[in-house]
């Protein structure tokens, strides 16, 4: 779930925490810069695990602080494909089920990675696992707060740093074709940066409670 990553980063230290040990002023500002933050294709980073090497600091001109590279090891959570996790039902929607570890929200399993046959209660707004026994089917309902345990599948990262302004020439545009003011940056907000896909379509997979009881 967790992996130690190699980092190189150039740190800039104000003069104002010249007072301070190197180390610990370093590592404060690297925790500034990455903590809770996802690096592209690498994960969510957690916090500083240490540093390996020191080169040499240096001040511009015009400018006092002083800029030391910094070559360190970061825990990220990047869980491996296939890994099996334990977390708690966020909601449900038409598009699956999402899942919280608590420290991070972005995990969906669609409902075709579901316990078939599966099927949505529009009503409730929950999932329902059509459990078929010699009695008959019984519902088995995916309520919001319940723990279940899944199979990462896939990920998706997503490149969401800011882009330039449109290469696109400035021109009068069709009236009525405008789209509203802050559509594409609301549209942009939503997308998260790393989301992980998980399966429960397997004996085992699913609310602890299916198979504890």
């Amino acid at each position: 779930m967790f992996v130690l990553v190699e980092m190189v980063d150039t740190v800039r230290i104000p003069p104002w925490s010249f007072h301070r040990q190197l180390n610990d002023a370093i590592a404060e500002e690297l925790n500034k810069k990455l903590a809770n933050k996802v690096v592209y294709n690498v994960g969510l980073c957690i916090c500083l695990y240490d540093i390996t090497k020191l080169e040499d600091s240096y001040i511009f001109p015009g400018d006092g602080a002083s800029h030391t590279k910094v070559h360190f090891r970061y825990v990220v959570f990047h869980p491996f494909l296939d890994e099996i996790l334990v977390g708690k039902i966020k909601g449900c929607s038409a598009e699956g089920v999402h899942v919280s570890l608590g420290f991070f929200d972005d995990i969906v399993i669609p409902p075709e990675s579901l316990q078939q046959p599966a099927k949505f209660d529009e009503a409730e707004q929950v999932w329902v696992w059509e459990y078929e026994t010699d009695e008959g089917a019984h519902d088995l309902y995916m309520d919001q707060g319940e723990e279940i345990r899944f199979r990462v599948v896939d990920e998706v990262f997503i490149d969401t740093s800011p882009t330039g302004p449109s290469t696109e020439k400035d021109g009068p545009s069709a009236a009525g074709t405008a789209p509203p003011a802050g559509a594409e940056d609301s549209a942009q907000q939503k997308e998260a940066p790393y989301t992980l896909v998980g399966s429960v379509s397997e004996p085992g997979l699913g609310l602890l409670s299916w198979w504890n009881s």
